[in-house]
């Protein structure tokens, strides 16, 4: 995929403003690892500075970034989250760091981009996944579009709004992995009982680790003929990172955190 070229504003160190990514963090070192290799793709394809951070499990902590920047004689960086739905981590933990850092560093002008999802690119990445366990789009495979799920009912509303948009499918349902149902493994029975011949699923997660795990043993065991890997490293999320660095710089001004 051509990625169209960054055109930033310039921080203190006179080169484009930094792109500090926050993920969600890991026990699994599985995690970390396809994380950056994702933003490998980013620095590759933008000549942006990306610094990695995560919001737990795993250093650095982003304030922890910020401060590093700063300290080098950034004056202006762009926090995005690396995560596939609005929910409370970056409606109600990133902004908090943000006041935090604000706080810390008055002169620091900091712009908060959107998370990667929803996007219109998710589709063909997930798609991309699903063609590497040997599943294309086909009328008489139904697909459940397993994520997360969250306690922030809008999160899952999402989900489902991407399960009913996706075309070429005999159905596409979403599930939850926790928080939330169906679950994958009731998704897929569903499925099965209204009458499909073929049940898939896709796997919404940004990297693998125990919520990738559990959906594809417990929907494997559900009679899923095949459960697509974990999004990570895809041009297509290299792409909608980018683009979000983009709008972040585009969108008037610097970012204006409540609280």
């Amino acid at each position: 995929m051509r990625h169209q070229p960054v055109r930033a504003g310039r921080s203190g160190g006179g080169g484009a403003v930094p792109l500090v990514a926050v993920a969600h963090g890991s026990r699994d070192s599985r995690a970390a690892a396809t994380v950056e290799e994702l933003l490998d793709l980013v620095r590759r394809s933008s000549g942006v500075r990306v610094v990695t951070s995560y919001l737990d499990h795993a250093p650095p902590a982003p304030g922890q970034v910020l401060g590093g920047l700063v300290g080098e004689g950034a004056d202006e960086a762009v926090v995005l989250p690396l995560l596939l739905t609005a929910a409370y981590h970056s409606k109600t933990d990133i902004p908090g760091v943000l006041r935090a850092a604000r706080a810390s560093y008055p002169r620091l002008t900091l712009h908060y981009g959107a998370t990667l999802g929803p996007h219109p690119l998710m589709t063909g990445a997930l798609e991309r996944r699903l063609a590497e366990v040997g599943v294309r789009p086909d009328p008489e495979t139904a697909v459940v579009l397993a994520a997360a799920g969250s306690s922030d009912p809008a999160a899952n509303a999402t989900i489902g709004r991407m399960a009913r948009g996706w075309r070429g499918w005999r159905a596409v349902v979403p599930a939850y992995a926790s928080a939330a149902r169906p679950t994958p493994a009731e998704a897929v029975r569903a499925l099965y009982a209204a009458g499909a011949r073929r049940v898939v699923v896709a796997s919404y997660f940004l990297a693998p680790g125990f919520f990738a795990d559990k959906v594809r043993d417990e929907a494997l065991a559900a009679g899923a003929v095949a459960v697509s890997p974990a999004l990570g490293a895809v041009p297509e999320l290299a792409e909608i990172t980018a683009q979000r660095y983009r709008e972040a710089l585009l969108n008037a001004g610097p970012v204006a955190v409540a609280g």
